[in-house]
């Protein structure tokens, strides 16, 4: 099969085409044949062999990717012959996505509607499973103010609309002006980048409500001066070089691990959730490190995808 390899941890040169063989699935698995693979910005930062968290590093080499979709061509033992044929999605345990075939656990695969496409349904799925885990945790309302940091990017694009949807009123925050045209017209897109912009949203909102910050560094810092004293703080992600320290935020700090819900059960409710992912750029699989580059060059907007 054609796969990706992580030869070493390092620059996106380190991702390699090659040739394996073909994976066998194990008693109650199946086996993928993959047509699109999610990439995340933290696959990039584990890349480089610099996880935003205390995760282990997998030993190199090994095939990245933890999100495929595409059409079960075999069962293992145990597993039903029927899943033979059906579109699905799944994710891999970590490791094996960046591949044109992907053994995966059938107790992970889930059905994607025939309505979605499977690019959507791939971009839903990943990023998905996780906004609608933090929407959930955080619960916003109607009339709250709620920043969105990263709002132009495939997780920040789906928390926009997961709160817009339930009358919250949003703020999305990017990084460059060149995206402030791909936010939600219905929120309000400011610039971290620019001087002064979080007094901006302080002025707009006269304190945050909630903030999900998947940037940390400085702007999850200076979103955290926005926040009302009783405003709940979202810490998912560290875009940002460093995830912001709960320490220093004067609010409720939630957390990806005070996310409840299996993997399968977030990504089945992304997919009937009816909001729309924002794909942003495709790279065919043998360009599995352009498309790093792209991400760590902050270039992209919304979902990148490989096409296999």
């Amino acid at each position: 099969m054609r796969a990706i390899q992580l030869t070493r941890f390092g620059d996106p040169s380190v991702l390699v085409p090659v040739e394996l063989p073909t994976p066998v699935p194990a008693p109650d698995q199946a086996l993928i044949d993959v047509e699109v693979v999610s990439i995340s910005f933290v696959e990039t930062q584990i890349r480089a062999g610099r996880p935003p968290g205390p995760f282990p590093l997998p030993e190199p080499p090994y095939v990245p990717g933890n999100g495929v979709g595409g059409v079960i061509s075999a069962v293992g033992p145990g597993a039903d012959e029927n899943l033979i044929g059906r579109r699905v999605f799944s994710t891999t345990g970590g490791t094996g996505g960046y591949a044109s075939q992907a053994a995966v656990n059938v107790a992970d695969i889930v059905p994607i509607p025939d309505e979605l496409s499977t690019a959507d349904a791939v971009g839903l799925a990943t990023d998905g499973r996780t906004a609608v885990g933090l929407f959930r945790l955080a619960a916003p309302v109607a009339g709250e103010w709620v920043l969105v940091e990263a709002a132009a990017g495939g997780l920040g694009s789906l928390l926009v609309q997961l709160a817009l949807g339930v009358g919250a009123r949003v703020i999305g925050a990017v990084g460059s002006s060149a995206k402030l045209g791909v936010v939600n017209e219905k929120a309000v897109a400011v610039e971290y980048g620019k001087p002064g912009w979080a007094e901006r949203v302080r002025e707009l909102s006269g304190g945050l409500d909630l903030v999900f910050d998947g940037v940390g560094g400085e702007i999850g810092a200076a979103a955290a001066g926005a926040l009302k004293p009783a405003g709940r703080f979202v810490i998912h992600g560290g875009a940002g070089g460093r995830m912001t320290d709960p320490q220093t935020v004067a609010g409720r700090v939630l957390t990806l691990r005070d996310v409840r819900g299996t993997v399968p059960e977030l990504a089945r409710a992304a997919l009937e959730s009816g909001v729309k992912p924002l794909i942003g750029s495709t790279f065919p699989l043998e360009r599995a490190a352009d498309a790093h580059a792209a991400i760590e060059a902050r270039t992209t907007v919304g979902k990148t995808l490989l096409i296999v």
